[in-house]
């Protein structure tokens, strides 16, 4: 009987994957309008789709990106629609990603390993870095470099999902192909989805993606209550909110103050400066921003979607941070920091902060702050939403051999702090 079932386990696993090698290669149906620049696509097409939900997939961004964005990378841009109507929208980029860029420095070892399993789990480990640094690619990106969360596919409103992510796997598989004339493109990645099982994405399994965890985002929920940042801080236990006022008085006392700057062009290269500090130190970094990146998106976004603060004494700049409003999130983007001064003062917390009053001001729902420097940010009081990217080579057999290397690179797991009072 076991070997009985076993055979027909056998033989089901097998007419799934011819069902899906079929699925593959059959068109959805769907239409496609491939563009390498988002103003030779419709606009009124385009913005049905968006609208106000994602900043990232706005227009004006993507023409920051084209401008302003890293020489490095290659937009490609897909609008779907189902018998004429805007349906979905995809945003790639195109670029050869070096693996040392993402797997750029070894975990720390806390305690000694014991026994086999942990012993083989941090081998394979090795082996996997090892591995995924040596790797040299063409990589097709569904989503942004340059940020984290879904901002690779936007759907319109009331419009089925499931039945729509085969038709962002053939825009991926058309923008592939089309590139053919440029070089093969090795590796396809949808990129920051949610790490939750029944999702819609789950139909990209039939295409031969497969999910990789990643470090999860952490995100601060703003309560409606909260109209200004004292709110936020009298919702803080006595233990956190003592620690925002200390951290705020350090600041004060050795005479530096946050203030907001409206116009980047005079600050570029100090900003510049600071940025390539904190970007120096992270693990992982694909990409790298030009100086005349944030300028532009400063101008491009407006006062009311984006905000920059310095940490200035006279005219002295030992940090900086950025906001930027995308729908109802706000997100703590970018940040520089003077780390001879950090050493001294707690200005990497202090910049931290000031994205909570931004997000407040901006009256956003939700705070999302990334997957670095999990510890200050849980302070705050965000909590980890789990993520990840789904994967595929364009060689079946590769997918069998890379995926388990990746899935053997650790990521941070994010502490859990008890910050808000009645938590």
């Amino acid at each position: 009987m076991a070997k009985s079932s076993r055979v027909q386990s056998a033989l089901s696993k097998v007419k799934t994957a011819r069902e899906n090698h079929a699925e593959r290669h059959r068109a959805t149906g769907f239409q496609f309008a491939l563009a390498d620049d988002i103003d030779l696509l419709s606009p009124d097409a385009w913005d049905s789709v968006v609208g106000d939900s994602c900043y990232f997939l706005d227009r004006s961004y993507l023409r920051v990106l084209r401008d302003a964005g890293p020489e490095q990378i290659a937009s490609k841009l897909c609008l779907i629609s189902d018998s004429g109507r805007p349906a979905a929208v995809v945003a790639a980029q195109l670029l050869t990603l070096d693996g040392g860029r993402l797997v750029a420095h070894e975990p720390t070892q806390e305690a000694p390993l014991k026994g086999i399993k942990a012993r083989a789990k941090a081998l394979l480990s090795r082996v996997g870095r090892s591995a995924v640094k040596r790797v040299r690619r063409r990589v097709l990106v569904c989503g942004n470099l340059m940020s984290w969360g879904n901002h690779g596919v936007a759907f319109a409103p009331g419009v089925d999902e499931t039945r729509l992510w085969p038709a962002v796997a053939e825009a991926l598989y058309r923008i592939r192909n089309a590139e053919k004339l440029s070089g093969k493109t090795d590796y396809l990645l949808v990129k920051d989805l949610p790490s939750r099982a029944g999702l819609p994405v789950e139909a990209l399994r039939q295409f031969s993606y497969r999910p990789v965890e990643t470090d999860p985002d952490m995100v601060l929920e703003i309560l409606p209550q909260w109209k200004t940042f004292a709110d936020y801080t009298n919702a803080l236990t006595s233990k956190y909110r003592s620690n925002v006022r200390k951290i705020e008085s350090e600041i004060t006392q050795a005479g530096y103050e946050v203030v907001r700057v409206h116009d980047l062009e005079p600050v570029a290269a100090r900003i510049a400066e600071l940025y390539y500090n904190v970007h120096a130190k992270a693990a992982v970094k694909p990409v790298t921003i030009p100086p005349e990146y944030l300028p532009a998106l400063a101008k491009a976004a407006g006062p009311e979607r984006f905000r920059c603060h310095v940490l200035q004494r006279g005219g002295e700049i030992a940090g900086f941070i950025t906001s930027l409003k995308s729908g109802a999130t706000a997100v703590g983007y970018y940040i520089g920091v003077d780390y001879a001064v950090n050493e001294q003062l707690p200005v990497y917390f202090r910049l931290l902060q000031q994205t909570v009053a931004d997000a407040i001001e901006m009256k956003c729902e939700r705070l999302s702050l990334g997957r670095t420097a999990l510890e200050p940010k849980a302070k705050l009081g965000a909590k980890p939403i789990p993520t990840r990217v789904w994967l595929r080579h364009r060689l079946p057999l590769m997918n069998l051999i890379v995926r388990p290397l990746l899935g053997a690179v650790p990521h941070d797991e994010a502490p859990e702090r008890s910050v808000m009072k009645g938590t």
